[in-house]
């Protein structure tokens, strides 16, 4: 299934004040074709380290609850890899 990238972005504008309160912002890089939501977490939620709980409990949380096809969110770094959520892997 396709995901609405117009209601993707309505969704994460909806979130963006949350981050922006901590002193952190995200900016949406993309989606593929399986559901993977791609971010670049920035201000305070870069390097943070609940950053990957933040994905994980909240905008992916949210995300897969709002918006249909949404199977994961990956964050992406300023050098443009990507660091896949692993909910096992250490802070």
């Amino acid at each position: 299934m396709a995901v609405n990238e117009k209601l993707l972005v309505e969704v994460l504008d909806e979130i963006r004040p949350n981050l922006q309160a901590d002193g952190g912002d995200m900016t949406y890089i993309g989606v593929d074709d399986e559901g993977v939501v791609q971010l670049e977490l920035t201000g305070a939620c870069a390097g943070c380290p609940m950053s990957s709980l933040t994905l994980s409990m909240g905008i992916e949380r949210i995300l897969k609850e709002h918006v249909p096809g949404v199977t994961r969110v990956e964050a992406v770094n300023d050098e443009g890899s990507s660091d896949l959520y692993d909910e096992y892997a250490p802070f």
